[in-house]
């Protein structure tokens, strides 16, 4: 048990919020607020590049579905989303996981301008990669279980995604907004344990689903990470927390920017129910065993047009 009562308010409080709405703001984070506004400034800079600069990177099968995809190309439930992005992941060697990883494999494609970037983004992937671990060492105390429920073999060694995401503002067609028929990115759930989404400010776009089956807007919230849950935690837990539907509307006539950091287990875990979740629920398993390379290389492989 915590010991601690600061502690076990945020415990509690976490729990509350994954049970209740699946996501919720995490502040004091420690990732200093000038370098979350330049990560977004400096992707702001890459999309305003010339279409012909920013095919440089171009996303491929062949560069492990890394580097730039136009708006279009990333597709949801059969839609094309209105959206461009650059994807990237964490870079894995050469028959690291067998036939499991080669689907993966590759190094990520950097743009050269702007200058830094590189450096930027792989700071920033470290910061939130640390951030990530806190903030699931406290779901793991709030589904009962010990705080390092989700090291060693489910994710002492976690992948990542990031996802650097540009979404032009609404369209008009005379003089009215014709925004609902272009959805900058369709209703879905994450794949993984948990996302970080760092968003423009003064922009509402991004919608989550509540338990009522409500579209409710996560605004930003200065200083705040969006924190969601996705689909490896809902097995994880067992059920008792379900991974978070949402969506992208931006209505807004700026273009807008999101940094989405996705926190996943190892890339070869084979994720199940823990324990002390299945006791939660009378000692009824509620999910089968999924590979978590697996269900990733199954989403990326069905997600894009190339």
């Amino acid at each position: 048990m915590v010991q601690d009562p600061a502690v076990r308010e945020v415990v509690k409080q976490l729990d509350q919020a994954c049970r209740e709405a699946g996501f919720f703001y995490a502040k004091g984070h420690g990732i200093p607020e000038t370098m979350v506004k330049e990560v977004r400034n400096i992707t702001h800079k890459f999309f305003d590049l010339p279409y012909e600069e920013k095919l440089k990177i171009k996303m491929t099968p062949a560069a492990g579905y890394r580097g730039y995809q136009r708006i279009g190309e990333n597709i949801t439930k059969g839609v094309p989303d209105m959206h461009e992005a650059i994807d990237c992941y964490k870079e894995l060697k050469q028959g690291m996981y067998g036939a499991l990883g080669k689907p993966m494999e590759g190094c990520n494609q950097w743009p050269h301008y702007p200058p830094n970037f590189k450096e930027l983004m792989e700071e920033y992937i470290s910061l939130c990669t640390e951030v990530s671990r806190k903030i699931m060492r406290g779901i793991a105390l709030a589904l009962g279980g010990s705080p390092d429920e989700f090291e060693g073999e489910r994710g002492g060694d976690a992948f990542w995604v990031m996802r650097l995401i540009g979404y032009p503002g609404a369209s008009t067609a005379n003089g009215k907004c014709t925004s609902e028929n272009d959805i900058g990115c369709g209703a879905h759930t994450d794949y993984g344990l948990l996302t970080l989404v760092n968003q423009d400010e003064n922009i509402t776009a991004l919608q989550v689903r509540n338990q009522a089956g409500e579209w409710i807007s996560a605004p930003p919230n200065p200083g705040t990470f969006v924190c969601n849950i996705g689909d490896m935690l809902k097995i994880l837990s067992n059920g008792l927390y379900e991974s978070t539907l949402h969506r992208v509307i931006n209505k807004s006539q700026t273009y807008r920017v999101c940094v989405a950091f996705f926190y996943e287990p190892n890339y070869d875990a084979a994720v199940e129910p823990l324990e002390v979740c299945v006791r939660k629920r009378g000692g009824t398993r509620k999910f089968e065993k999924a590979v978590y390379g697996e269900h990733l290389v199954s989403k990326v492989q069905t997600n894009f047009v190339t």
